[in-house]
Parts: structure tokens; sequence; C-alpha cells
């Protein structure tokens, strides 16, 4: 009998030790996940600092040059590596120092400092306050008819520009026409591009309107762009500038293929194309008799014997009263005693030395110092001096115009779009900034055609830009993509753990 009980006994203390110890074991798997858990923490992390995600790699975009798809009059892009085509003008400038009159800023065909994409040339303005002139002809004139004018051409202000331009000019055809001799003076048709000066800019458009009457010519600008400007000129980026002018004299000035100025050649050019039919006679004058004043003096009015112009508009209150501790005997300023008679003060030419004033310390704590007077009040019998009131002129005939007459050198041109046909472009700049690059140069009837050559030349500037600012957003959701991975490893060993992980990684 007591064998059976020590055996029973035996085996409820094997039992519970195996139990003890089967709990153990747990204990031990769950902290060997804990730990398993810390460490692939700890090695996530680790690879993570060995291997620190940077930006993503620069997409390359290769650079292919432009070629003119269509109708066109002129299209340059340079890429050939030459001024081949272009004169520069030899010429100097009328009116100014010899010393800077002549046109000998420097030219050059080159990549941009910054390029985006290696192969694609331009022609940079080099020189710093220089006058600069250089054009080339268009494969035939441009005649004004019943087809659309587009001219476009890229800018790059690659260091920025403080004053100076970059537009460009449609030289008129005439027949004494010569490129080596274009200077400011050199007639043009359209002028047309940026141009900045202070915090002054500019987007110009302005054409050269002949007049039917006599022949002469004046110069026609387009409002001013609501459109803020500023960014074009200060981002060094390669911008595309566009002006479409249209046979019913509508205009459209666009930037990177965006309108930021519109209207009609009619209604939006300062000054107006069409003189007014009437003007005011120079020969009519105001007759002497003529009385343009609304109102009068009431010359009925009398001063009322009771009004005194001699009151003052101030008297003193009689019923102040001076402030208890008020110190009559001592002066608010008092010579410094601290200072010195400087040692080279002669008092035959400066005259006798004497300290400089400061407030008398004593007075600090007193209500005031010297001698008190009442301080000064409005007088309320103050009337001031009389004047009649004011009543309507029963003699007003208004303010007087001189009379309407027919305007002498009345037009009326309702085709301004038919302009001067013109059968060059160039540049004749003034800059005090250098670098400033051009590109892509193209003329043409066809907005098609324009569009086409625009995306072969600064659709590709802009795609190498855009590609060399890598998206941060995309780069921060692969960081939270990689450690999602990391939380991925371990969800099948501790779903709260991960979970934990997962709400921490996410939050940047």
């Amino acid at each position: 009998m007591r064998l059976c009980v020590a055996l029973l006994s035996l085996s409820l203390c094997l039992g519970l030790m195996g139990h003890v110890r089967a709990q153990e074991e747990a204990d031990d798997v769950e902290m060997d996940v804990e730990d398993a858990i810390d460490d692939m923490r700890e090695e996530d992390v680790e690879e993570e600092e060995e291997k620190a995600p940077g930006p993503p790699p620069v997409p390359t975009v290769t650079y292919r040059a432009p070629e003119p798809m269509g109708e066109h009059y002129f299209a340059e892009s340079f890429d050939k590596g030459t001024l081949q085509g272009w004169v520069l003008s030899q010429a100097k400038k009328d009116g100014i120092d010899e010393e800077i009159a002549k046109y000998d800023g420097k030219w050059e065909v080159e990549e941009m400092k910054d390029t985006k994409l290696p192969g694609d040339k331009g022609l940079v303005l080099k020189s710093k306050a220089k006058h600069h002139a250089i054009s080339a002809l268009l494969l035939r004139p441009f005649t004004f008819d019943t087809k659309p004018l587009i001219v476009q051409y890229e800018v790059n202000f690659q260091t920025g520009i403080d004053c100076g331009g970059a537009y460009v000019k449609l030289l008129a055809q005439t027949p004494d026409l010569d490129l080596e001799e274009f200077v400011d003076k050199t007639p043009y048709t359209i002028m047309f591009g940026p141009d900045k000066c202070g915090e002054d800019y500019k987007l110009h458009f302005i054409f050269r309107h002949k007049n039917p009457k006599t022949g002469e010519f004046e110069e026609k600008h387009a409002k001013k762009p609501d459109a803020d400007l500023r960014t074009y000129y200060t981002d060094k980026k390669t911008h595309l500038y566009t002006l479409v002018l249209n046979p019913d004299n509508s205009f459209e000035i666009l930037i990177d293929q965006t309108v930021v100025n519109s209207g009609s050649l009619l209604n939006d050019m300062t000054p107006p194309i069409n003189p007014p039919a009437e003007i005011e006679d120079p020969d009519d004058h105001k007759p002497e008799d003529w009385d343009e004043r609304p109102k009068i003096q009431d010359p009925d009015s009398v001063k009322p014997e009771d009004w005194d112009e001699d009151a003052p508009a101030k008297i003193p209150d009689e019923d102040a009263v001076k402030p208890d501790g008020w110190l009559d005997e001592e002066p608010e300023y008092i010579g410094d005693p601290d200072a010195l008679k400087p040692e080279d003060w002669d008092e035959d030419m400066d005259g006798e030395w004497e300290a400089p004033q400061i407030p008398n310390p004593i007075c600090e704590t007193a209500p005031g110092c010297g001698p008190w007077e009442r301080p000064m009040i409005d007088n309320p019998n103050y009337k001031g001096k009389w004047k009649p009131p004011m009543i309507d002129n029963p003699n007003y005939q208004g303010v007087w115009k001189p009379r309407k007459i027919p305007n002498p050198d009345f037009f009326e041109d309702l085709h301004p779009f038919r302009m001067t046909p013109f059968s060059a472009v160039g540049l004749e700049l003034w800059s005090m900034s250098s670098d400033i690059f051009f590109d892509n140069f193209f003329v043409t009837s066809d907005r098609t055609v324009a569009e086409r050559w625009a995306a072969d030349g600064w659709g590709l500037k802009k795609a190498a830009e855009g590609a060399a600012e890598p998206d941060m957003s995309t780069f921060k959701l692969n960081k939270c993509c990689r450690k999602q991975i990391f939380c991925d490893k371990v969800i099948h060993m501790k779903t709260t753990r991960c979970l934990f992980f997962t709400s921490s990684f996410i939050i940047f």
C-alpha cells in the first residue's frame, strides 16, 4: 500500500515538473520570438543605415536636334555649333560716347553652363555692358495676308538678369536692309520678348504701324500682362516665348505654352491704331466772362456783431492748481557736473566754455521744476476769422471745353494685321548681365507646326530639367514600402508587435 502511494506521488511530481518545464519552454519561445523581432529590427535598422536610400537616379533624356515639320520661314537650333547664317553687326550706335558706341558684344554658340541636356547648343550673349547685334535672313520674307504669324524662341537667364533685354526684332523688308549695319534705328516690323531693369519685369509686344495718310510709322505697344512675370526671370530655367498674330487682328502672348496676355490690335494697343474722328478746336478759346465757379460766397451775408475775430484759440486754464511739491526754484536742466573742458578749448576762438546741459536729478521725483504756469486749453469763445457762407453760383456755366471739330488727321485702318513684311530676325541688345542663352528660333504661319517644333525643342529641355529634380514624395513612399516588408517578415511571429512596428515606421 505504501508502495502504491509512493508511486502515485512520484507520478504527480513528474507530471507537475513536466508542466513547469513546458511552461518554461513556452516562455523561452516567447522570449526567443521577442528577441528575434528585436534582432530583426536592429538588423533592419542597421541595413537601412548602411543602405541609406538617396534620391532616385536621374532619368537620362537623350538630345536630338529638332527638325521643322511643315511650312516655316525660319528655324534655328544652333546645333551645328557655329554662327553660320548669322551676321554680326559692324556698325556703331549714334548719339552716344565713342567708347561704347560699337556693337562689339560677344556671341558664342555653346551648351548651357548647367545643361541637363548634353549636346543641346544655343546662342549665348557673353558680354556685360556692351552693345550686341546679330541677325539672320529668313528663308523668304513673311507677308501679312490671310495666314497667321507665329514667332517663338527660348531664353534662359543662366546667371540671372539685372538690367537688360532678351527680345527679338523682326526686321522690315526694305531695299537698303544691310545686316552688317544692323543698329537700334534699323526699321523693324515687330519687337517681341522679355526685358527687365530693376523691379520692372516686361514682356514686349511692339509693332510699327504705318499711317495710311502720311506714310509715317508709329510704335504701338500692347497692354501690360496681368500675370506676375518675376519667376521667368529668376528661376534660371529655359522658357519658351511665343507670339501669335491672327488675320482677324487678335493676338496672344504665351510663356511655356500658357497664355499670359491677349487682345486685339484695334482695341488693346497704346497709342490706339486709329485716331479720334473729332478733336478739340485749337483755335477755340474760353470767353472772358465764362463763369466756372459752382459755389460762391453769399454776397448778402453779414458778419454777426458779437463775432470776435481777435479771440485767441488757446487760453490759460483758470481752474488749474499748482501741484504740491513743485520746485519753483529748481531749474529743469543743469550743467553736467562731471563734464570737463577739453584741453584744446580756446576761449578766444571758441568762446566761454559751458558744461553741457543734463536733466536736473532733483526734479526726477518732483511733479515739476521751474516757474509754474497754468496749462493752456481750447478757448470756448474762439471763432476765428469770419467768412461768408458758400451758396450755389446762379451764373455757373460749367467747366468750359473747346468745341469739337473734324480731325484733319483722321483715318480708319480696320486691318492693322497687314503690317510691313519682314525678311530677317535680329537681336539688338544691351545688357548688364552675361550668359543669356537663346535657342530654337522659329517663324511660321502654322500653329501646329510651331507646337511640334516646341515639343521637339523646348519640350525636351523641360523633360530634362524635370528629370533632374527628383520626386521626393515617391522617395518617401519607397522608404515606407521597405519598412513594411520588414513588418511582413515577422507578422507570423507576433501580430501585435508587427502592427506596432507598422504604425511607427510609416510616420516620417
